[in-house]
């Protein structure tokens, strides 16, 4: 097995979100692991993201997630990095998870705050234990999804966990609203010369062409077609906006459909599987379940896009 090089600051494109495909009966399925990230390969993901929120970690036993970290690194192969989610309530287990990983040939760790945490000096103290605890050899890229954690992460202590740690190289910016705080990061840094890292956006890329505008890297996302993310990223690499935007509007409503809150993953993995990435679409208990009426609004969201993507081939 290949090991792909460590992430850095440099790090952008599209690092995709990936799901973790079970079977029917809820067993981690890896058969559909190595389908799956054939299929995000094939796309032209820069690289990808495992054992996120929306990759269902949280549902995972330490066993499987090492299992499906593994399985994940030796299908990739070193082709693109791979970032493992680590995120937990126990340092321990965050320490753990880390360096086992990195151990398979991971390019970094993802880590989002414990929930609740009140103030900057928490914020701060929380990130800062975990850095010394990984050591300068792990890099890091902070999620900052308060929607989910309920931890509100500053300006401010980005910037100071950016100067005190050079592990930390990228920042997955979900805050939402959050493009003046997406502002906020760009023009501060460079207007104190701060040390660039990476900013990669989340929230399902349902503000990517702004967030590219106002200074993002790439997006670090799942939407089911990832290869419409590529491509308007890549078109933003070339200094087109505005062919980008054109390309972005053509998915918007499957995209918006994907983002629901509380369904968003079943619907994803519904799709994923009628493009022959997983074989189930299954979401582990405690999750979302399709009805008919669903299925039959997302046959037609799809039909749409298929044809909308048929026109423009065309023309």
């Amino acid at each position: 097995m290949t090991q792909a090089s460590r992430v850095d600051e440099s790090a952008s494109g599209v690092y995709i979100i990936s799901a973790t495909p079970f079977t029917d009966d809820g067993a981690l399925d890896l058969e559909s692991t190595d389908s799956l990230v054939d299929f995000y390969l094939d796309k032209g993901v820069a690289g990808m993201t495992i054992l996120g929120m929306m990759g269902e970690a949280p549902k995972l036993t330490e066993e499987e997630s090492l299992a499906f970290t593994r399985r994940v690194l030796q299908r990739v192969d070193g082709r693109v990095p791979v970032i493992v989610g680590v995120s937990h309530a126990s340092n321990q287990h965050v320490e753990r998870l880390a360096k086992a990983s990195m151990g398979l040939g991971a390019a970094g760790v993802m880590l989002a705050p414990v929930p609740n945490l009140k103030t900057d000096d928490q914020v701060h103290g929380y990130y800062a234990a975990i850095a010394r605890l990984l050591g300068k050899d792990v890099p890091i890229c902070l999620q900052d999804f308060p929607q989910s954690t309920g931890v509100y992460t500053s300006v401010a202590v980005v910037h100071q966990l950016v100067d005190e740690f050079p592990q930390i190289v990228m920042f997955k910016h979900e805050d939402l609203p959050g493009l003046r705080k997406l502002s906020q990061l760009r023009t501060q840094s460079e207007a104190a010369g701060r040390r660039r890292i990476s900013i990669l956006v989340g929230n399902g890329g349902l503000f990517l062409p702004q967030e590219m505008l106002r200074g993002a890297d790439g997006a670090m996302t799942g939407f089911a077609y990832p290869e419409m993310l590529v491509q308007v990223c890549d078109l933003f690499a070339q200094g087109r906006p505005e062919a980008a935007e054109d390309a972005f509007d053509l998915y918007l409503p499957l995209l918006r459909h994907e983002f629901q809150y509380g369904i968003g993953l079943a619907l994803r993995k519904e799709t994923l599987r009628r493009r022959g990435a997983i074989r189930s679409a299954a979401v582990r208990k405690p999750g979302p379940v399709l009805d008919a009426t669903d299925k039959a609004e997302l046959t037609r969201l799809i039909g749409r896009l298929e044809a909308r993507l048929a026109m423009r081939a065309s023309s």
